[in-house]
């Protein structure tokens, strides 16, 4: 028997059907959880000049919140002149993959001026923790992009 054109376009395509096929059933792509970041998205589209300035406000301070990563948890030290009395204060920890271990919670500083959010709540994984204040009538907030091991 030769081995002809017909023979060479019939193992051509038998080949790219089993590449395609492979791709379907072997690859974990399609297993993955994909969600918003929030179930209120277009809304919050629509007034994101706010969030914008609060952003562009923070940028400008001497002195910004810093994050720390610890065994007890993620440790918020916020600068001295950012009090309980002057402030109100929240955080959005948003979980990628998984919207059901997201966290929002408003919450009162130590008197040290810091706040942890335990490591009990947490679970191994990436996080976007958006950290927001209201002080003297304006809005400020700061994201974080979060590993926890």
């Amino acid at each position: 028997m030769k081995f002809h054109w017909g023979h060479g376009v019939f193992v051509a395509l038998t080949i790219f059907i089993i590449f395609i096929l492979s791709m379907i059933f072997f690859f974990p792509m399609g297993k993955q959880n994909s969600e918003l970041i929030t179930e209120n998205y277009y809304e919050e589209e629509l007034v994101y000049q706010d969030v914008i300035d609060a952003k562009n406000r923070t940028d400008k301070l001497a002195e910004k919140p810093h994050v720390e990563l610890k065994k007890e948890g993620i440790f918020i030290m916020f600068p001295k002149e950012i009090n309980n009395s002057n402030a109100k204060f929240n955080f959005y920890l948003y979980r990628t993959e998984d919207q059901n271990l997201d966290i929002k919670k408003d919450f009162q500083l130590m008197p040290d001026n810091t706040f942890t959010i335990p490591a009990k709540v947490l679970v191994k994984g990436s996080y976007t923790l958006k950290l927001k204040w209201h002080k003297d009538n304006l809005n400020y907030q700061r994201d974080y992009d979060i590993q926890w091991k």
